[in-house]
């Protein structure tokens, strides 16, 4: 039954359920019950009900911050996820070819080794309780649906971010009896399911979710989940099962199911007035598409954490705030000192009129030339404003030498020795008081910026060492735009190729791309699914960078080998398809062999040979500066940056991964084991093939491609 009801706003509901989880406050807990430990009376009443809902939300929605973990998935910082990509340098423990994983050391996304409900088993078990006790009570058949609706999507959330990491778990739809009877608690022990029956259960409740909840919620329920979110989770369950990791052989009926998945979900999420923001506003530089990461409601945001800019005040409600702002914002501003992104990913992206860099004619040493608009609100370099909203000239710190509606990033360098100079892993000094903290560019996705937002999401505050914490900027763990890309490649592998580029042209239609030049696609796309599934993951590329998305892409599509050697592991696993070769199908480089840097922009030679004192007033160019680009006002830097950019500045390779070492993904670790532990509390889960089993003392003998 689809329904309108109203009920309490979500973001209430996040404060006081977070008052709950935190026990920050006596005085609330003599108004609220605590939702967490409950009774089955709790389901005869609305509110009790409702707050058990409420409080899976508080649990179990993902973090704008969080790195890779057993309770949140990558969102875009430096994890080991991330680092495994080319969106960050570091070797993580999967491309480190010094690191040897095993079930001893393996991250555990599985067991977490907790009794309580902070493990993904615990939270499965939450759900099925609210599911069986919803069920059972005495709640209206319109009651009950509208709550059900809700647990149903966060069990299959749940399930979803094991098999994407496990394949087949154990699946446990009800609440298991926890007292022993007369087979010895052996009812309570599970084994794991076959990839495809969790796929099947994990779309089944999406199904049942999607026919309870209503396609658009009232205002004060803004960012609860909808039949929309939850076919739209079930069209990218869909697509995982049909990639190459699973889909060895290539079988049509697989992507075939995800795309009328996808499609279903983009016709419902339609219904609900969801779609791509600033569609036909691009702005200036794609000026609408930044703004959407800071528009607090937005019809882009299928999947959405909300947060508020509450200090820590228990007298009014708990603190639940967005840190990446201050995680990104350069030290002279009083941020955490930003992210950097690789050489490889700033060499990647489009130039302005669609093309590959490789395809074009690139200078490096002027890399913010005529790119891709999305490359400008991605990325932060020399000579660009980035301007917020605060002022630390208030406390007169010279390291902090604008307020911040005028902010200008000037984070080029000087080296005080010409040894350093030379040196691939030596820093230089940094202008404009960044001094030893400064980075040569800056990761700038997902900043609300003063110059496109006027109404900044956070509460700027200079008595603070961290002034950017306290946002409220929304945290999308499902874009709209996502969901047209997954459905784009689900039709490019269905067969259905116009439909997949008409989804492509959108997306590029979004930040400014015209039919004149057809959307800055390659003709050749036409007609040709290889190079029609190269451009779509490329796209996902520049699209969803820096949004925790690229190691599930390059997973799914074996991109570190290509899929080689697999049947080395089990016979059976052999790429079939795809020309038995993923990255040769898709006519790209296997990223293993690969290292990653960093870019500096660092005083040119013919400056008194790039050479000053390590001090701010030693600045060889400050005063020759040309005025900051606007991106926001213009769509081209001026003759004079450009200029500067040509004469006064120069790019130098700063070492990010380990000297001597590359990337080295190894064939085993797209499928990552169980972690000892998680055996030792379930004897009857099988470990993995290509990890070892310690309770058998042999090799894993669990199949996750097996159906």
């Amino acid at each position: 039954m689809k329904t309108e009801k109203i009920i309490i706003g979500l973001s209430t509901m996040l404060l006081i359920s977070s008052f709950i989880l935190t026990g920050c406050s006596d005085e609330f807990l003599k108004d609220k019950k605590d939702y967490s430990h409950t009774t089955e009376d709790i389901y005869n009443d609305y509110k009790g009900a409702e707050g058990r809902i409420d409080n899976i939300y508080a649990i179990m929605l993902p973090s704008a911050t969080g790195g890779i973990s057993w309770n949140t998935p990558s969102a875009g910082t430096s994890d080991n996820y991330s680092k495994s990509t080319e969106e960050y340098g570091g070797l993580s423990k999967y491309v480190d070819e010094g690191e040897v994983l095993s079930s001893n050391n393996i991250d555990d996304y599985f067991h977490n080794e907790s009794k309580t409900s902070n493990n993904p088993w615990g939270r499965i078990r939450v759900c099925n309780d609210a599911i069986e006790g919803i069920t059972q009570g005495t709640l209206t058949i319109e009651e009950k649906e509208i709550l059900l609706g809700q647990a149903y999507f966060f069990r299959a959330w749940a399930y979803y971010n094991l098999v994407k990491i496990y394949g087949g778990v154990p699946i446990i739809d009800h609440v298991q009896n926890v007292v022993v009877g007369d087979d010895g608690g052996s009812n309570l022990v599970i084994p794991r399911s076959t990839t495809k029956e969790c796929i099947d259960f994990i779309c089944k409740d999406l199904s049942i979710a999607a026919k309870y909840l209503p396609f658009e919620w009232g205002a004060a329920d803004y960012g609860r989940v909808s039949a929309g979110t939850a076919l739209a989770l079930q069209g990218r369950a869909r697509l995982l099962y049909a990639s190459p990791l699973f889909n060895r052989a290539d079988e049509k009926h697989r992507w075939e199911l995800a795309y009328e998945a996808n499609k279903n979900a983009i016709d419902t999420l339609e219904l609900g007035g969801y779609g791509l923001a600033y569609l036909d506003d691009p702005g200036i530089n794609a000026s609408g598409w930044a703004k959407m990461f800071s528009d607090y409601k937005s019809s882009e945001a299928v999947f959405v954490t909300l947060y508020n800019k509450v200090k820590e005040s228990p007298a009014i409600a708990p603190e639940f705030n967005n840190m990446w702002e201050q995680g990104i914002r350069p030290k002279n501003t009083n941020g955490g000192g930003g992210r950097v992104p690789t050489d490889i990913i700033i060499d990647l992206f489009p130039m302005k009129d669609g093309k590959k860099p490789t395809q074009s004619t690139y200078d490096e040493n002027l890399f913010m030339l005529n790119r891709d608009p999305r490359f400008y609100r991605t990325f932060a370099f020399p000579g660009v404003r980035w301007a917020f909203s605060g002022d630390p000239t208030s406390l007169n710190i010279i390291s902090y030498p604008y307020r911040g509606p005028e902010y200008e990033l000037w984070n080029y360098a000087w080296y005080d020795t010409q040894d350093k100079l030379e040196a691939w892993n030596k820093s230089g000094y940094g202008a404009d008081g960044l001094a030893l903290d400064y980075k040569g560019i800056y990761i700038r996705k997902r900043t609300d910026d003063f110059d496109i937002n006027k109404n900044c999401l956070y509460d700027y505050d200079i008595n603070n060492q961290r002034p950017f914490r306290w946002s409220a900027a929304p945290y999308m763990e499902i874009r709209y735009a996502e969901v047209l890309l997954n459905f784009a490649e689900s039709a490019c592998g269905a067969g259905h190729l116009q439909e997949a580029v008409d989804a492509l042209k959108l997306i590029r239609q979004r930040v400014g791309y015209t039919v004149e030049n057809n959307y800055g696609l390659d003709p050749k796309i036409n007609g040709d699914r290889s190079k029609l599934f190269e451009a779509i993951l490329y796209e996902r590329q520049i699209e969803l960078a820096y949004e925790g998305k690229r190691f599930d892409d390059m997973r799914r599509w074996l991109l570190w080998d290509g899929g080689l050697g697999q049947e080395n592991i089990h016979p059976t696993w052999k790429l079939t398809g795809f020309n038995g070769n993923t990255c040769q199908y898709l006519n790209i480089d296997p990223f293993n062999g690969k290292r990653r840097d960093a870019i500096e922009l660092r005083v040119a030679d013919a400056i008194n040979g790039g050479i000053a004192e390590a001090k701010p007033e030693a600045d060889p160019i400050k005063d020759i500066r040309p005025k900051a680009w606007n991106l926001s006002t213009s769509e081209n830097p001026s003759e004079e940056l450009e200029d500067f950019y040509r004469s006064k500045l120069t790019r130098k390779k700063r070492q990010s991964d380990a000297i001597d070492k590359s990337v080295s993904f190894k064939p085993e670790y797209y499928f990552i084991g169980l972690k000892e532990s998680a055996q030792k509390n379930n004897i009857k889960l099988e470990q993995t093939i290509g990890w070892d089993d310690t309770m058998i003392n042999g090799p894993g003998t669990f199949d996750p491609l097996a159906e």
